[in-house]
């Protein structure tokens, strides 16, 4: 018996619900007046983050036309690195902790949105250029980012470097309460500037050729797209910090459950089948490993097996 959409994203939700039932209630001991706001304040970054993450990569692999790319791939991430780095590399460790949360979200955000317009602007400046341009000098610059991090890491003192590796991986255990409406303000926004876009994306998924001769402005909208996939991308990891195969793991989750082309399904599960991931991981770090690592290595180690998988299946076919 095949289900339909709504059955399987109503599995989803249900799914959903039961692991946010079980997070807030687990081992609560009658203590809800501790409990419940640091719960609900994981709970909110793990949804904003998980819904992020899950929206802009669909609509970077329908722009791009491939399900194994993802937007960490323009360098973002990095840049993300590269920032922190700097700063505990020129201040010290203790102006990276003391420096305002606000105020180093707003850099972080402000810096990784100003690379991506300088990027898209560079790219589409002239005509002939495609969104493969912007892969390969988004590769470039991602790696270049990703070596000046290393090597000011060997420059710093190895105390100092701590709080760096700190934020090499994502946590959803120290999130403060304004950096969650600041981010809440931010994926509220992109999502009512995506809304007169979103009939576009199922015909961007023919193709350039074909969206073009069915009367779409290409560039136009692929440009708009970006600028949503960046800010989205970037929100995500100033929050948290970088989680990069949680993207491709639950898009591809959701094209293969799904089994659609319809892009409101689409993003609707995958942020579904994102926010089962984080929430899940969060519980297993918790209450199985008892934090001894971090939910970014479980999602990346799951994400990367997925990627050889994926790449191997693309190779046989």
């Amino acid at each position: 018996m095949r289900l339909s959409h709504k059955t399987k994203l109503a599995i989803l939700v249900g799914i959903g619900i039961l692991l946010v039932v079980v997070f807030m209630t687990i081992d609560a001991g009658g203590h809800w007046d501790y409990i419940l706001p640091r719960r609900g304040k994981k709970l909110l970054a793990i949804l904003l983050t998980g819904t992020a993450v899950a929206f802009s990569t669909v609509v970077f692999q329908t722009i791009t036309n491939n399900r194994i790319l993802t937007p960490s791939i323009i360098g973002l991430d990095s840049l993300y690195m590269l920032l922190q780095t700097f700063i505990v590399f020129l201040f010290g460790g203790t102006a990276l902790t003391l420096m305002s949360k606000n105020l180093r979200f707003l850099l972080a955000v402000g810096f990784m949105v100003l690379f991506a317009g300088l990027l898209y602007r560079l790219l589409f400046r002239k005509e002939g250029r495609n969104i493969y341009h912007l892969l390969l000098i988004g590769l470039v610059f991602g790696t270049f980012f990703s070596s000046l991090s290393s090597f000011l890491q060997k420059l710093i003192d190895p105390n100092e470097f701590l709080v760096i590796q700190d934020k090499m991986f994502a946590s959803f255990n120290n999130v403060d309460t304004d950096l969650l409406l600041i981010s809440l303000a931010g994926v509220l926004l992109m999502g009512w500037y995506f809304a007169r876009f979103a009939k576009y994306l199922d015909v961007l998924a023919l193709g350039r050729d074909h969206a073009v001769n069915l009367g779409i402005s290409y560039e136009f909208v692929v440009k708009r797209m970006l600028i949503v996939v960046a800010v989205l991308i970037s929100i995500s990891t100033a929050l948290v910090g970088p989680i990069t195969f949680l993207g491709l793991l639950v898009a591809n989750v959701a094209y293969q459950f799904l089994n659609t082309y319809r892009h409101h399904t689409l993003i609707l599960g995958a942020s579904l089948i994102s926010f089962i991931a984080l929430i899940g991981g969060q519980l297993l770090v918790e209450r199985v490993f008892t934090f001894s690592t971090s939910l970014s290595v479980i999602i990346n180690f799951i994400g990367g097996v997925y990627f050889i998988y994926l790449m191997l299946k693309e190779n046989k076919s």
